[in-house]
């Protein structure tokens, strides 16, 4: 059983709903003290990083979160999700992360787009290129495109990146280290190509 995290950030139903059209049980939750009765743990989201770190501080999620993590059980955060799962975010002011990946959260640098004609936020679909093989992967092109929806992206370390995308300039669109996993797109609004990224996860 996979535990959708619900810390009153984001379409839930929707993410529930990928997880059943994969034949994945899936269940909304949002008892921390429940978390580590799942066998993987999914935190999607929407909106702002500063109200969903004081959402799952206020009610004891941000602990469970990490206290999963060490347990070695997969973990997956999407948009929001991911975002969180790094030590901080400049968006409205300087935010604490949840720390379980080393990185940092920026706003894109419209100075770097080289006069294009491009927006932020960052909105629709978009190439994601894969950097090296992994699990999550499984039955999927080395590129392939999902759907976005974000104004700040993650820097971290080379070796955490396992998916980059270009919008302007490259930045990081996938994350891996050791148990958790992060993509910035919603797989759950990306048709096959994201429905594929949610039923593999569902089998690691």
């Amino acid at each position: 059983m996979i535990a959708i995290v619900n810390y009153n950030m984001g379409n839930l139903g929707s993410v529930y709903n990928a997880f059943e059209k994969v034949g994945a049980k899936a269940k909304i939750e949002s008892d921390p003290n429940k978390l580590k009765d799942y066998d993987k743990l999914i935190l999607p989201g929407v909106g702002a990083f500063g109200d969903a770190m004081e959402h799952l501080n206020n009610t004891g999620l941000s602990d469970a979160i990490k206290e999963y993590a060490k347990s070695g059980k997969y973990i997956m955060g999407t948009c929001l999700g991911m975002q969180l799962l790094f030590n901080s975010s400049e968006e409205f002011g300087a935010n604490e992360g949840l720390g379980l990946i080393d990185g940092k959260v920026v706003a894109f640098e419209k100075s770097k787009f080289d006069n294009q004609n491009l927006k932020v936020p960052h909105m629709g679909w978009n190439e994601l290129f894969t950097q090296r093989e992994d699990k999550i992967f499984a039955n999927l092109p080395k590129e392939f495109y999902l759907y976005f929806v974000h104004s700040y992206h993650a820097i971290c370390d080379d070796k955490y990146a396992i998916g980059k995308t270009k919008y302007g300039y490259e930045f990081v669109s996938a994350v891996n280290k050791e148990n958790i996993y992060g993509f910035q797109p919603h797989p759950e609004k990306s048709h096959n190509q994201g429905l594929q990224i949610i039923e593999n996860f569902a089998k690691i």
